[in-house]
């Protein structure tokens, strides 16, 4: 990632913090004019929206450190953990959703000032719903799992704020108040299903997880196109740590060619990748040929077709 990339994705995941306070301080003042179960469980969400922004800042900041002797590749996978962290403080937040609803299914209470607490829950999803936007699109546009990881627990919150306000006017218009703690249930397992997709996609990124198939085709062509000189690569290997990727494979040459002859084509093959994978670390290990040129050149003409 640009510094000036890594500069954006901190002072987005900075700007998260006060926004989710606020948030949180909205959907607080709803469920205290209100007495409703629902928005206090909107609100206790809410709650864990403000570690998770802190927890994803301080991994974005960590990631965003340089290569060091104990950690030569970088620091990238830092987001994957934060990711992790906030799949599990959705998770919880879940479970303390369903710990408050459970006693008020048994016994319902009216709301009070409804439609205020209505329109300030509103508010605070319309807030929520924009940041999300604008996180969900940062994250995928830099590559950055700890911002998407944010954006997409911003907008389990959103569904949340949209689901409880739907059921809390059905539950003033019928008069069934019974429907606020039964809709808080609802809710809290929605946010079990996004909490479980956050941390699965992050706990796949830890194990390496290659490219996606159409950015490995492009690497593929980019290598057919400017392999000129060589006899074809093997063992061609992706992976992807955060916002990095790292690209390795064997390149073949003619036993005879001279080392500045295949540095030539490295230094061609590089400039090739990183064109179409933008920030690419690249290793590319030159071996002479030997009987399994032939088999390689068939594989590397395959790919050119």
């Amino acid at each position: 990632m640009e510094n000036s990339d890594s500069s954006t994705v901190k002072r987005l995941a900075l700007w998260s913090i006060p926004l989710s306070l606020g948030v949180m301080g909205l959907k607080l003042v709803a469920w205290w004019v209100t007495g409703s179960v629902a928005l206090l469980s909107d609100g206790m969400e809410s709650s864990v929206n403000v570690v998770a922004a802190i927890v994803a800042f301080a991994a974005i900041s960590y990631a965003a450190r340089p290569a060091d002797t104990t950690h030569p590749f970088g620091h990238h996978k830092a987001e994957y953990l934060s990711a992790v962290l906030e799949g599990v403080l959705i998770v919880i937040a879940a479970l303390l959703i369903v710990k408050a609803a459970l006693p008020a299914i048994f016994a319902p209470a009216p709301m009070e000032a409804p439609l205020l607490g209505l329109a300030i829950n509103f508010a605070a999803g319309a807030i929520n719903a924009a940041w999300a936007y604008v996180l969900i699109r940062a994250g995928r546009r830099y590559r950055s799992p700890a911002l998407s990881a944010d954006g997409q627990h911003i907008l389990s919150d959103v569904v949340t704020s949209a689901g409880v306000l739907v059921g809390l006017v059905l539950a003033i218009v019928t008069g069934y108040a019974v429907l606020d703690p039964l809709l808080a249930v609802l809710v809290a397992l929605n946010i079990l299903y996004q909490g479980w997709k956050v941390i699965t996609h992050s706990v796949d990124g830890l194990m390496d997880h290659a490219v996606e198939p159409g950015e490995a085709e492009a690497i593929q062509a980019a290598i057919a196109a400017n392999g000129t000189g060589s006899l074809g690569v093997h063992d061609l290997k992706t992976r992807r740590a955060g916002s990095a990727t790292f690209v390795d494979f064997h390149l073949v040459v003619p036993a005879a060619m001279p080392v500045g002859q295949a540095h030539e084509i490295c230094d061609r093959l590089e400039d090739a990748i990183v064109a179409v994978q933008p920030g690419a670390q690249i290793a590319i290990h030159v071996e002479p040929e030997t009987e399994k040129a032939h088999g390689i050149r068939v594989k590397i003409e395959r790919i050119a077709r």
